[in-house]
């Protein structure tokens, strides 16, 4: 006589819906009459004839309790099975049961994750490959695990079940709101989603908010991956670790991988990469963001996949093959991050389980109205997890040497972009975004704590006090922010004819008074160079000898500026079009002499500045840094030092006019040579040849406060860089 199940609970378990299936599907082991017992109940919807075929060679006839749900048992002890179903047409079909497994993540797992401290995250939830015990013998396949609070029931479907997930319902792991399910044979490279039954009683197909790895849009589904690279980049790291990135030079290449070279892969554009960031002499080079996105257009500021290099370029073995590459040529690898908004793709992340999950569901504080966007509950513990794990697993699994945070100022004001009325105030009646400011000073604090010598990077475009300031003192803890002032008002000096330049003096020095406020990046980035901006060189005014001139001395004078640079591709050699993702940079713009000697002139600038400490060693502090010339408005010239540890002087010397200016008095520090280390008016760089043939000399001659001075001869749209020798 067969058992007897309720008929809502077969049903439950036909289709799919169960909460608990592994409570009444699997294996079960029992006394009866004092004797142990094995009972197997397995799901066979349309199968004539169901067995269960045990490891030590038992066989275990099932009979039919409904609607597919199979049952029988023995007086045998539990051990591994298979399940062999006969059809009607003759054909059988033997396969692994998933319900016979014990759960695949853990108890400190799930506790972890209620509390929203799991720093490891990707480990627990996702895809993951393992070989896996069970009642009986260890087989290999794949678990699965997502969280997912209110949904009422979750199925994994994918190419290895026809996208039908029916036989492949997963578990709830009770108050974490995780779901769990281990599926056998399920090897790399297998396509995946997760079917979700939400409270309102429709079905949600979702690609893995985890996924290590996704299909290549505009193709969604999530794919099972695993690493197989071995990292060689030991030495680089050991390196990293042993010195603050406060102590070394940084000058940063921007890059939009898409564009640089259309049609290269990570992989491919590694040889190539590395050999032209050599021949420029950086530092760095940023990545625009790499994680998966949807969207090409939205030049991968639209993430749907934070966790999932995006497949456009490959697979991410091949990007941490490209990632350890750059290392090996000693070369740091920055990558953008976007943790302040995610689009609205029904398949992704928005209204992940029916409910708004990841986004607040306030649409004061839950959308972002400037980008057609979702912005995250910065308030639920388990979403701000999910975040600086995320931060984390970049770090940690890809080795990438920091992160830029992109719009962070988006992130601490509750108004921003927003109309009276529009916005939610904070609990005391503010409009500081109290929750993401915790979840920036949790996510640049457990950085740091975990992943010494990496750096975080605010792009921050407000006042707000303390960007880089430590969290303990209150401050949101990055490395370094972007100088948005400092490259609003220099470029829109720079755009001035220079017979007007003098009467907007103060765009040029103002940046000064607060060069030290804050750990600066300054930055030319992508933003500066799109929809209608123009590039860099169209920017400055004259015929195309002054444009390539003035660009020459904007250079010069932003590497010696206190702070880190950043260029944007294609500025280094001075294209003329404006930046658009949809093609690459003009390339052949590098077969113009005067083109290749002002890159030419982008890789002496960044040799010099990486050989000249007083250029980066107190690149945050004020005592490394005095002016020798501010107020020469009429001329369009500034001059100041810079000074390393040792108090050995650098002084850059700037004339943005377009004439030249011969014995231009400076007042120095000290008699002696003044070798002339860079020359932007050289004539190897395309320049007129005005110089002061190597070298310049201080006598004491006193001169602005100072007991030395020497007579310069100031190219015209030149730059003078002079390195004291004694």
């Amino acid at each position: 006589m067969p058992e007897l199940l309720p008929p809502d609970v077969l049903a439950a378990l036909a289709e799919g819906r169960h909460s608990d299936p592994h409570a009444i599907l699997g294996q079960h082991g029992g006394e009866s009459e004092g004797a142990p017992r094995t009972l197997v109940r397995t799901r066979r919807p349309l199968a004539e004839a169901v067995e269960a075929l045990c490891d030590d060679d038992r066989t275990i006839a099932l009979a039919h309790l409904g609607d597919g749900i199979w049952s029988g048992g023995d007086d045998g002890v539990p051990t591994g099975y298979r399940v062999l179903a006969r059809y009607g047409d003759g054909t059988e079909w033997i396969a692994d049961d998933p319900y016979r497994f014990e759960p695949t993540i853990g108890e400190l797992d799930l506790h972890l994750i209620r509390e929203g401290r799991h720093e490891e995250l990707w480990h627990a939830l996702g895809a993951h490959l393992r070989a896996h015990r069970g009642s009986g013998s260890t087989v290999t396949g794949t678990a699965f695990t997502v969280w997912a609070p209110r949904a009422r029931a979750v199925r994994v479907v994918g190419d290895f079940n026809r996208w039908d997930g029916r036989g492949h319902a997963m578990r709830s792991m009770g108050g974490s709101g995780v779901w769990e399910l281990f599926v056998p044979e399920v090897e790399a490279g297998a396509r995946y989603k997760f079917k979700l039954l939400a409270a309102d009683g429709t079905w949600i197909m979702k690609a893995d908010p985890m996924a290590r790895q996704a299909e290549q849009a505009p193709a969604t589904a999530s794919v099972v991956s695993r690493s197989e690279h071995r990292w060689e980049d030991g030495a680089w790291l050991a390196e990293r670790a042993a010195r603050s990135v406060h102590e070394r030079p940084m000058s940063i290449y921007e890059l939009h991988l898409g564009s640089w070279r259309p049609g290269r892969g990570y992989r491919d554009v590694a040889d190539e990469l590395i050999e032209y960031l050599d021949w420029l002499g950086y530092t760095h080079v940023e990545f625009m963001p790499l994680a998966e996105h949807p969207f090409g257009g939205s030049w991968g500021y639209q993430v749907t996949g934070y966790y999932a290099a995006t497949s456009r370029f490959g697979s991410p073995d091949d990007l941490k093959y490209l990632i350890d590459r750059l290392h090996r040529a000693g070369i740091g690898v920055i990558m953008d991050w976007v943790p302040g908004h995610f689009p609205r793709d029904e398949w992704a992340l928005a209204r992940f389980d029916g409910e708004p999950l990841y986004e607040h569901a306030d649409p004061r504080r839950g959308e972002q109205r400037d980008w057609g966007t979702l912005v995250f509950d910065y308030g639920n513990p388990r979403v701000r997890n999910f975040l600086v794990a995320n931060a984390l697993f970049w770090l940690e699994e890809f080795h990438v040497d920091g992160l830029r945070v992109d719009a962070v100022a988006s992130m601490l004001y509750l108004d921003y972009s927003r109309a009276d009325g529009e916005w939610l105030p904070n609990e005391h009646g503010g409009r500081e975004h109290l929750e993401a400011i915790a979840f920036l000073q949790e996510a640049t604090a457990t950085a740091y704590k975990r992943n010494p010598g990496v750096v975080m990077i605010a792009e921050e475009s407000t006042s707000w006090p303390g960007v880089t300031a430590p969290t303990s003192s209150g401050g949101l803890g990055f490395g370094y922010k972007w100088n948005m002032g400092w490259m609003h008002d220099t470029l829109q000096y720079v755009a001035h004819d220079p017979m007007y330049r003098a009467h907007h003096h103060d765009e040029l020095t103002f940046s000064f008074q607060y060069a030290f406020s804050e750990h600066f990046v300054l930055p030319i980035s992508h933003d500066e160079v799109v929809h209608g901006k123009g590039s860099l060189v169209r920017k400055m005014p004259g015929d195309h000898w002054q444009q390539l001139a003035t660009t020459r001395a904007y250079l010069a004078f932003m590497w010696a500026h206190p702070g880190k640079q950043l260029l944007f591709m294609g500025q280094e050699f001075g294209q003329l079009s404006e930046w658009s993702e949809e093609r690459g940079l003009d390339w052949w713009i590098l077969d113009q002499p005067s083109h290749r000697q002002l890159a030419e002139f982008v890789g002496r600038l960044n040799r010099v500045y990486r050989d000249s400490p007083s250029l980066w060693q107190l690149d945050d502090d004020s005592a490394g840094f005095e002016w020798v010339e501010g107020g020469a408005a009429a001329e369009n010239v500034v001059a100041f030092l810079r000074y390393d540890r040792e108090r050995v002087p650098l002084l850059c010397v700037v004339n943005f006019a377009g004439r030249p200016h011969e014995a231009f008095r400076l007042g120095l520090p000290a008699t002696g040579r003044w070798a002339e280390v860079l020359n932007s008016d050289a004539v190897e760089f395309g320049g007129s040849g005005v110089g002061n043939l190597g070298a310049i000399a201080a006598v004491d001659t006193p001169w602005g406060g100072r007991p030395a001075s020497a007579t310069v001869t100031l190219p015209p749209l030149g730059a003078l860089w002079f390195r004291y020798e004694g």
